[in-house]
């Protein structure tokens, strides 16, 4: 641990943890934001069986405190979209766009004003895309634990690891900002890293079908965006993930069926599985 890192960790001030569950609770921390000009914010969720992620927790920090918000518990769509959403208040992320895309489906939040150290640090360390957990050692020296990134987060009660890792999460974001803010001022790169984790936050906090699509649409003809965007469309509607339907790499295969082939309605079957999803395709597609 080199000497710099070693006295920022002895300068770190300790934040004391609130476990919030209840109304009563949210509203304290409703009145403890609106006190606050900036704030660092992560999110925990289940993505494995649905279309739309799962909301199990949502934690700020500030420099004095750290909140994990149970969303299993109490819903905190109101106050948190109220906060996110105003552009008055910097919100410090690490990879704000996985985030934004989150908050934006779960609370309808269009979450602004954002700084993301990740996008900072590509700046500061030669494009480099960093894990969260190694810019905090690269600052402080600490080695976080990251064994609980994919453990189940909609089981209760969750366990001490977990709720160690949530808080870890966000305990370091606000001071590595102003770390960064330094050395990119230093640099003159302050204003780029703004207007990257700017571009990060407007992409996640677009609608999900759109993300998928952007991702695919240079190498997806005409036809097989529709099938994709139809894909999309049902696996929305059935909140299923849409390799539940079919599996992408059967959009090409789908694509090429037409109504002439006497065997479509076989092949498509096969493809698709399900029957009545089977009769939407062909209706909408040959």
């Amino acid at each position: 641990m080199g000497i710099s890192s070693f006295i920022r960790r002895k300068l770190l001030q300790r934040k004391k943890v609130h476990y919030i569950s209840n109304k009563t609770q949210l509203s304290e921390l409703d009145t403890e934001l609106g006190g606050l000009n900036l704030f660092g914010l992560d999110t925990e969720f289940d993505w494995r069986t649905t279309y739309f992620p799962k909301l199990s927790m949502v934690q700020i920090s500030s420099l004095k405190n750290i909140f994990l918000i149970d969303c299993l518990l109490i819903n905190p769509s109101t106050v948190l979209k109220k906060h996110l959403e105003n552009k008055e208040k910097l919100k410090i992320f690490h990879s704000a766009r996985s985030d934004a895309t989150v908050l934006s489906n779960c609370i309808e939040a269009q979450t602004s004003n954002v700084f993301d150290i990740q996008m900072a640090e590509k700046l500061i360390s030669n494009n480099q895309i960093e894990a969260y957990g190694k810019i905090v050692n690269k600052y402080y020296g600490i080695k976080l634990l990251k064994s609980e990134t994919n453990s189940n987060w909609l089981r209760r009660p969750l366990t001490k690891n977990q709720m160690s890792y949530a808080k870890d999460d966000v305990y370091y974001l606000i001071e590595i900002y102003k770390l960064q803010r330094k050395i990119l001022k230093k640099r003159n790169l302050l204003n780029e890293a703004f207007t990257n984790s700017k571009k990060e936050v407007t992409y996640g906090n677009k609608p999900l079908k759109e993300i998928r699509l952007k991702r695919q649409e240079k190498r997806l003809s005409q036809r097989n965006q529709k099938i994709f965007i139809w894909r999309e469309e049902i696996a929305e509607a059935a909140n299923l993930p849409p390799s539940f339907i079919f599996k992408e790499k059967y959009i090409g295969k789908l694509s090429k069926i037409n109504s002439k082939d006497t065997s479509a309605k076989k092949k498509i079957m096969s493809i698709i599985g399900d029957s009545e999803i089977t009769q939407k395709f062909i209706k909408d597609f040959l």
